[in-house]
């Protein structure tokens, strides 16, 4: 593959979040109950590449549940033209399954395979109305595999000059 068409696999998708950022999370308290009680807490994010743009990965941290730190690592197959995207955090000290996906018309989907409460769900990312200074990512899982969803968690982010 030549460098021109390498800059348009995908595997730039990722470069706007490189950087600093302000979040403010939209979380559900309880998830696949049927809840509506939504607590809402305010994070920062470091996003920086690795392995020469072929991947990214960042910070969370925030004094919400006593002080939660999390991190994402993002990696790029340019055979597949996928990024899977792995999380960890503070609680667990492991990698959780990743979701892997692409961006088409500036919408990043991802899904992935989890467990919520012993019982295994359907993980969908959904990253969107990204600009150089915001962008809006969202959680949801599906117990019915994929036929309906629940979101659960938002990011709102805004850029930090």
């Amino acid at each position: 593959m030549n460098d021109i068409a390498d800059e348009h696999d995908g595997r730039r998708d990722f470069d706007f979040f490189h950087g600093r950022w302000q979040l403010r999370n939209e979380r559900l308290r309880q998830r696949l109950a049927g809840s509506d009680d939504w607590e809402i807490f305010a994070s920062t994010q470091d996003c920086e590449p690795i392995l020469g743009g072929l991947g990214n990965i960042d910070n969370f941290i925030t004094d919400w549940g006593a002080g939660f730190i999390g991190m994402s690592l993002r990696l790029f197959d340019p055979q597949t033209r996928l990024w899977s995207i792995y999380w960890a955090s503070n609680r667990t000290g492991t990698l959780d399954p990743p979701v892997v996906g692409r961006f088409e018309n500036g919408v990043g989907t991802f899904y992935g395979h989890d467990t919520h409460e012993g019982r295994p769900v359907r993980l969908r990312f959904i990253w969107s109305e990204i600009t150089a200074t915001s962008a809006l990512w969202q959680q949801a899982l599906s117990a019915d595999g994929g036929e309906t969803w629940e979101t659960n968690w938002y990011m709102r982010m805004t850029r930090i000059s």
